[in-house]
């Protein structure tokens, strides 16, 4: 996994692109993420990791765990007993955590991508820095976004899987937007019971979705935020995840044979 940032869904709107086409696309406000903790794979841990934070926290609501998590100077029986502690980042508690792995440790791959060569050599921790939107997503063109769908709660067959229901003409009393039949024994081999993945009534929406391969149309630094060409999971207020995007467009290769018979024809 790629370095990525938590962010708020904005809203939508449509911009005038360089051909004068107009294109829709999400305005999404990401970041600024500072870095909580970094996980290594020569520490206990055994994997390399950070941990980043999205919006502060009131310290009057956050419990004694999350203040300690992100403050050097709360007292502990640890700290008092002289037991070392992981570097922390000195910010407010956050809302919202994520934690990224990566492929490489923590420090290289931070100081790469911000040209600090002070980080990469291990000199200078990167707990407790600040990542935006402009240092993660600067060269990057098209990105995943990771959102939660909105919830419709307990949704009808006809809702939910857009069945067209049953006649609405004469012999059907009060079934018109029933499901219908769900298939008999037989179908079910014997079972008993109706068969995995039967689209049926029940819970719609409130779902983890990602919409993959979305192109970056904007970046605006001072007001941290980026705009992205396309819909997004969620309502406008959402929390959202957006990371740079790992998928990449196939080549086909070309075939000997068609091509042979395109000759001949």
């Amino acid at each position: 996994m790629t370095i990525g940032l938590l962010g708020l869904k904005v809203g939508m709107t449509q911009i005038y692109n360089a051909k004068g086409q107009l294109d829709p696309v999400t305005v999404l406000q990401v970041g600024p993420c500072p870095v909580l903790q970094v996980k290594s794979a020569q520490s206990k841990d055994k994997y390399n990791a950070i941990q980043i934070g999205f919006l502060d926290k009131e310290r009057r609501k956050a419990r004694r765990s999350e203040q300690g998590h992100v403050a050097s100077r709360l007292e502990s029986n640890r700290r008092k007993l002289g037991i070392p502690l992981a570097p922390k980042a000195d910010c407010e508690p956050q809302r919202h955590i994520k934690e990224c792995r990566l492929d490489k440790p923590a420090e290289q791959t931070i100081g790469t991508l911000l040209n600090d060569e002070a980080i990469t050599n291990g000199t200078k921790s990167i707990v407790g820095k600040v990542l935006s939107a402009t240092e993660v997503f600067k060269d990057v063109k098209r990105v995943d976004v990771v959102g939660t769908s909105k919830g419709r709660g307990f949704s009808g067959s006809m809702k939910r899987h857009g069945f067209h229901g049953l006649p609405a003409a004469h012999g059907a009393k009060k079934v018109h937007r029933s499901g219908g039949s769900i298939g008999s024994m037989a179908s079910n081999r014997g079972s008993g019971r109706p068969k995995k993945g039967h689209k049926a009534a029940g819970q719609y929406g409130n779902v983890q979705r990602t919409i993959r391969n979305l192109d970056i149309v904007r970046i605006d630094s001072e007001n941290h935020l980026v705009l992205v060409k396309g819909a997004v999971p969620g309502p406008n207020g959402g929390l959202i995840f957006i990371r740079p995007t790992n998928k990449v467009a196939g080549q086909k290769e070309p075939n000997p044979d068609a091509q042979a018979k395109k000759k001949k024809k």
